[in-house]
């Protein structure tokens, strides 16, 4: 197990003191970023009351942004299937005409 090292995450103007494994480090400042531009543009374009209305809709977003990268992994684990399934009966009729 890899030592986890201390980092320190903003978001929505709340920065939080966060322990994480070294190798997701970028990923996860690379994360917050994505999450306080998209609070920025919906403070911009959105009326709300308060902050959390903003981190909210990031949140729906984010959410949503996620489920669709699940579901395009989804098709294309069904269109592999189905391509594996027609290479096993090309390979079949080839070798029935051998």
């Amino acid at each position: 197990m890899s030592e986890l090292i201390p980092v320190n995450i903003v978001i929505a103007d709340r920065a939080y003191r966060l322990k994480i494994e070294a190798a997701d480090e970028e990923l996860v400042r690379k994360t917050a970023k994505l999450i306080n531009e998209k609070i920025v543009e919906f403070k911009e374009n959105f009326a709300g009351k308060d902050m959390q209305d903003y981190v909210s809709m990031a949140l729906l977003w984010f959410t949503t942004e996620q489920n669709k990268t699940g579901q395009a992994m989804v098709a294309l684990q069904e269109a592999e299937n189905k391509l594996k399934a027609f290479e096993h009966h090309l390979n079949k009729a080839l070798n029935e005409t051998k």
